[in-house]
This record gives structure tokens, sequence and C-alpha cells, in this order.
């Protein structure tokens, strides 16, 4: 029987969410949470025998660390295969799984599989270090994401060889592959042509990274009688969080009224942002958007004045398709309310 250890959050490991980040590092005998699962759809060839779980906060905040005490604990169990997450979105945990699961590699020399949301930042870091499987955006694409490990698994359980990433699932990885193809490429190249001219679906097989460009707006011509705003996806919210935003891969933005507030005090204001050290932003939220100078500002004629409203999200692990659709609703409304200029702040 093939061994697999599995490595989750602290949330799939039923510990907590987020005020459990820091969670440390510990190992659990056989399948917990989405391992329930995975480990049903490959009991007749391998089983799951221990589970890693590990806070998201405290795997990226102490990488060594965090890595080193897993590999002991991995080590123990003598696996035939390592196997991370679904992450799916998630980007501190997308950045632990696309970690371990190198650091595995890289030590232990096992194969390694991984998934989550192709713009979850584990991608970008740790594609070329493992297979990554595509998720849906959030957990709610779990049905479809453990069916699609566990036939993935099957294949490295079976040692079969791996097909391109259209055929099995996998986010590709930039690594060039030589294979036999049944017409030579003058041919190929043709017949993709001829589809591109007739309008027909077709697929390169040389895909090039798509860049999004933005042309640079004129200046702003006279900054002492422009009126300025506020956007931010550095999480600042009105004490309580009203809107309730996701402290990561925020599914909403807020807009908020600071007519007549000069100051935003730790007794008012907080960030709803996770992934860091939010102690100086809830101390004084002027440290991540600057109300207090901007006023002082208006005072002093250098600028005409400030918007009476800020917008705000988290941008922690948030889907850059939610993040453009957004930015457009945004931009209607201060253009609609006389908007010459935006301060855009992170954290």
């Amino acid at each position: 029987m093939i061994k697999i250890v599995h490595y989750i959050n602290q949330f799939y490991g039923g510990i907590g969410g987020e005020e459990f980040a820091g969670y440390k590092p510990e190992v659990r005998e056989g399948f917990v949470g989405p391992g329930l699962g995975l480990n049903s759809l490959i009991k007749d060839q391998a089983e799951i025998v221990a589970t890693v779980i590990c806070g998201d906060t405290f795997f990226n905040e102490n990488m060594d660390q965090a890595k080193s005490e897993i590999i002991t604990m991995i080590k123990k169990y003598n696996p035939d295969i390592f196997v991370a997450g679904p992450a799916f979105n998630a980007g501190r945990y997308g950045v632990a799984c696309g970690a371990i699961c190198q650091a595995v590699k890289n030590e232990l020399k096992i194969p390694v599989l991984t998934a989550m949301y192709p713009e979850n930042p584990g991608v970008e870091m740790f594609v070329k270090d493992a297979y990554i499987l595509e998720t849906t955006n959030s957990a709610a694409g779990m049905r479809k994401a453990l069916p699609a490990l566990g036939k993935f698994l099957k294949k490295l359980i079976n040692n079969e060889t791996i097909g391109r990433p259209e055929e099995e699932g996998y986010i590709p990885r930039g690594i060039r592959v030589n294979y036999f193809a049944e017409k030579r490429g003058s041919s190929r190249a043709v017949d993709l042509l001829v589809k591109k001219l007739h309008n027909e679906e077709f697929t390169t097989e040389f895909p090039m990274p798509l860049f999004d460009n933005v042309e640079p707006h004129n200046p702003v011509e006279n900054i002492t009688q422009a009126k300025i705003a506020i956007v931010t996806s550095g999480g600042i919210v009105p004490k309580g969080n009203p809107d309730h935003i996701e402290s990561s891969s925020a599914s909403k933005y807020g807009k908020y009224d600071i007519t007549g507030v000069d100051d935003l005090t730790a007794e008012t204001y907080e960030t709803a942002h996770g992934g860091y050290d939010p102690t100086y932003a809830n101390q004084d939220s002027d440290r991540v958007i600057p109300v207090d100078v901007l006023r002082n500002m208006v005072k002093e004629g250098k600028i005409g004045s400030l918007h009476n409203y800020f917008y705000s999200t988290t941008g922690n692990g948030t889907a850059v398709a939610d993040a453009k659709k957004w930015g457009a609703e945004i931009a209607k409304e201060l253009v609609a309310d006389g908007v010459n200029a935006v301060i855009l702040t992170s954290t």
C-alpha cells in the first residue's frame, strides 16, 4: 500500500479560523478534513497515513522554521507521495502548500502534488516545483477539486506518464518536453492559421503571457484646486468591520463616509486585512490611508479638497478579476462625484 502524507492549514484541520492562523505545526495519524474525501478516492491503492496541520500565518512568518519542523514530521512516516491542500485562492495557504511541496521534493525526493486557483500567489512562486492542479476561486469547488486530486494521484501511484496540462488539469509549468507528434510542425502551423482566419476556436502551441497595460493619465493640471479621493487594498474599515470584509480573498469592498473626520483613531478605525501584523495599522489607521495629512494639505492650500468617502477592501489573495470589476465601479462613482485624482494605498 502506497503511503501518503497530507498537509492542510488550521482551518481545514478543524483548529479554527483567522484567530488561529498562528497555530504551530502538528502531525496527526491518518486523514483529517478534506483528507477524508481524498483518501476514499484512492483507498484501493494508497492511504493517507498522516496529516500535518499548520497555521497560515505561522508558516508564512516563520517559513524556514516551519519547513524544518514539518519535514521532520513527514520523515517519520517515510511516505511515497506528498499532497498539500487544496488551497483554492487563499494566498497564505497557497504559498505554504507550494513552499512545503518544494521542500519535500528537494529533501525527500518523492512526488509532490497540490491544487489552487491560478491567481493564487503560490502558483507564480512554485509552479515549477510541483504539479499544481487548477481549482475554482473558493472552497465551494471542493467537490470538483478532490476527484481531480484523486485522479492525478492514481497516475503518480501507478507511475504513469503525465500528459500535457490541458489533458491532466494542472497549471502550465513553463517546462518544455519533447514528444512525437502525428503531424509535422509546418502542417500544424498551417492548420492553426486556417482556423484563425475562419474565426474558429484553436489552441496555440506556444501561449504568450498576457500583460495588463494601463496607459498613464495626464497629470492633474492644478493640484491646489483638485478634489482627491482615497482607495485602499489595505483593509481600513470603521471599528467592528460593519461590512464584514474578509481578511483574505475578499468578496466585496466598502465605501465609508469621512465627512468631518480629521484623524483615524484606534477607537474609530481598524484594518480587516490578514497576512501581516496589524498592530500599527490598528493603532493609527492614518498609516495606511493618510486622512490626517491630507486634511492638513487642504488647510495649507496644497490640494483643493478631500473626497467625503474612501473605498476599502483587502488585497490579500483577492482575485484579480474581482479587483478589476470593483475598480471600474469605484472609478465610475468617483468621476460622477467630480474627483480629479485618487491616492491608492496598500499595506
